[in-house]
């Protein structure tokens, strides 16, 4: 009955930690590379292929929402098929193909660059 109140805060400490630990490494990163002289241009991410970044997420997540939908209409299909236990099948049917689908999604997004 006490795990309720325990996990909430710890939830919110995990991300907070997660935060503070990349944030601060990446101050302390930045700040060595300033006192080695380094230039201040290797902190902002230059797009040199011309192709706007929000195509090629769209592309991805195109790709991935397709991935999820073949996943539950295969699973579906093998469920009807085989009469196997419905919660092992959904769930890795979806993951297998959503993965696919992110790895078509990479593949098409690497071609337009």
């Amino acid at each position: 009955m006490g795990s309720e109140i325990i996990i909430v805060p710890v939830m919110f400490l995990s991300i907070f930690g997660i935060f503070y630990l990349f944030l601060n490494t990446r101050n302390k990163e930045r700040l060595a590379l300033i006192e080695k002289g380094a230039d201040a241009n290797i902190f902002f991410s230059n797009n040199t292929s011309g192709i706007p970044m929000w195509k090629i997420v769209i592309i991805n997540l195109a790709c991935l929402m397709i991935g999820i939908g073949t996943g539950i209409l295969l699973a579906s299909i093998a469920d009807n098929m085989f009469k196997i236990d419905k919660g092992p099948i959904y769930s890795s049917f979806i993951f297998i193909c959503a993965g696919l689908g992110l790895l078509a999604g990479f593949k098409i997004s690497k071609k337009l660059e």
